[in-house]
């Protein structure tokens, strides 16, 4: 079994069909300063493309985007990455996939960097992984 790379703070979660990623596509996609501004749905797309591609130690991945990001991916709830549309907020649903991930028994890591988000995702009981950290692991 395959070991998911520290969080920012050193914590460890094990990687395996159990575990789960969840996504907040908004915090990656902005970590890097690459044009995305430009073209959201195309920066979306291109995200998409990479997890997609990706071997991440993960049995369930889950992307949330929000806002007009959302017009660069069609929602699959069926997909790898299992592509998720937030209806409003995009924090909300990212608390949201996190608590029901959690509460099945799935060892749940959420990438993001947003401060406030990361205090709500571990008071559900999940773990964070960085946007570099993730980025790190995907191919170009």
């Amino acid at each position: 079994m395959s070991e998911q790379s520290p969080t920012p703070d050193g914590e460890s979660g094990a990687g395996s069909h159990d575990s789960a990623l969840v996504v907040d596509a908004a915090n990656v996609i902005g970590s890097r300063a690459d044009g995305w501004w430009r073209d959201r749905a195309g920066a979306a797309g291109r995200l998409n493309q990479r997890l997609a591609a990706a071997s991440l130690p993960y049995g369930t991945v889950v992307v949330v985007y929000e806002g007009a990001a959302k017009r660069g991916v069609d929602a699959d709830p069926d997909g790898r990455p299992v592509v998720v549309h937030a209806p409003a907020s995009g924090d909300d649903e990212i608390v949201r996939q996190a608590e029901t991930l959690t509460a099945a028994g799935h060892p749940t890591t959420v990438v993001t960097a947003d401060r406030g988000l990361i205090a709500r995702v571990r008071a559900v009981g999940a773990t964070v992984l960085s946007p570099g950290r993730l980025l790190g692991q995907l191919p170009s």
